[in-house]
This record gives C-alpha cells, structure tokens and sequence, in this order.
C-alpha cells in the first residue's frame, strides 16, 4: 500500500497508508490506526496529532503548495 499526504485547507495533514511516524531521536511513536491527522497550526495538545484546535485560533493555509519547491540535495 502506497502511502498519501493530503494537506487539507485550514487543517491538518491527513496521513493514509503505510507510514512510519517517528520522534526527531527516531524513536517510534505508535499512531494507533493506519490514518492520521497532523498538526500544521503548531497549537495542537496532542502533537504531533491534530486536535481540532485550528479551528479555534481560525488557523488559515490553502491545501495547495504556497512556498518554492524544496531545494534539491536535502537530507532525508
């Protein structure tokens, strides 16, 4: 199964497939089911998982790309 990342207008990253999800020292943290939201407004309680809370504070940011390209050559 392919994995999809699908930014949703004023929400969260909706997350389907197969994934990892990890912690920046790599450690696994376990999501608890095979989709996910996550966070892009940065107030989430549950980081890095959505709670909803872009809602509250009218979070806004389209669901296309709104920045260049990412530069090629970066780490991954």
């Amino acid at each position: 199964m392919t994995t999809s990342i699908v930014p949703y207008p004023d929400g969260p990253l909706i997350v389907r497939g197969d994934f990892d999800l990890l912690t920046p020292d790599g450690e696994p943290i376990d999501p608890g089911r095979g989709t996910i939201a996550l966070c892009r407004c940065g107030k989430s309680a549950a980081k890095p998982f959505c709670d909803g809370t872009h809602k509250v504070v009218k979070f806004h940011a389209e669901a296309g790309r709104e920045t260049p390209a990412p530069r090629s050559g970066l780490r991954e």
